[in-house]
């Protein structure tokens, strides 16, 4: 394992730097990236064996970074309670654990553009005839057995809390120097 120091002040420049990295299959995000572009936050297009967003520090002689920086740590983002219900149906639910399988290992978050999602599952108020206490205990299994939180939040707040929940394990992992 490579262990470099930095000041807070080369961590401070080295986060300015700090690119999102959207995978090249995340559909219907242009509020994320309307969301980046207006506060001129770099992204990047390109494939993630794990969820919709991820986060790297790119090369950059002048900082002493001899390559990208990849960090551990993974968003994937739901619309609401009718997707996940969708992704758990039995001809879609193998590909939904594979990629909870996958992000073993890694910080991994599952991000729902829907406020009122744990009020949803509690009333039954989606799509599916999924029985409400079911579906609870359902998520809440995956959640204790892949080690992940499901983060309600409003369409709006997404692109805000995913890049920020970057920058923050960034900071800490280069105050850390592990890599």
């Amino acid at each position: 394992m490579i262990h470099y120091a930095y000041t807070d002040t080369e961590i401070d420049k080295i986060i300015k730097t700090l690119t999102i990295v959207i995978d090249t299959r995340e559909k219907s995000n242009e509020h994320i990236r309307e969301y980046f572009v207006a506060r001129d936050i770099p992204y990047r297009i390109k494939k993630l064996d794990v969820g919709d967003y991820g986060c790297l520090i790119p090369k950059n002689d002048e900082l002493g970074i001899p390559r990208d920086i990849y960090l551990n740590s993974f968003v994937e983002r739901k619309n609401g309670v009718d997707e996940i219900t969708g992704n758990l149906q039995k001809d879609t639910q193998h590909a939904f654990e594979n990629e909870l399988i996958r992000s073993q290992g890694s910080r991994f978050v599952l991000f729902v553009e829907e406020l009122d999602f744990d009020e949803k599952i509690a009333t039954g108020k989606y799509r599916s005839a999924y029985d409400p206490k079911a579906l609870k205990g359902r998520l809440e299994s995956f959640k204790a057995k892949y080690n992940f939180e499901i983060v309600p939040m409003s369409k709006k707040m997404i692109g805000h809390n995913i890049y920020n929940r970057f920058k923050q394990h960034m900071k800490l992992a280069l105050k850390k120097g592990i890599f």
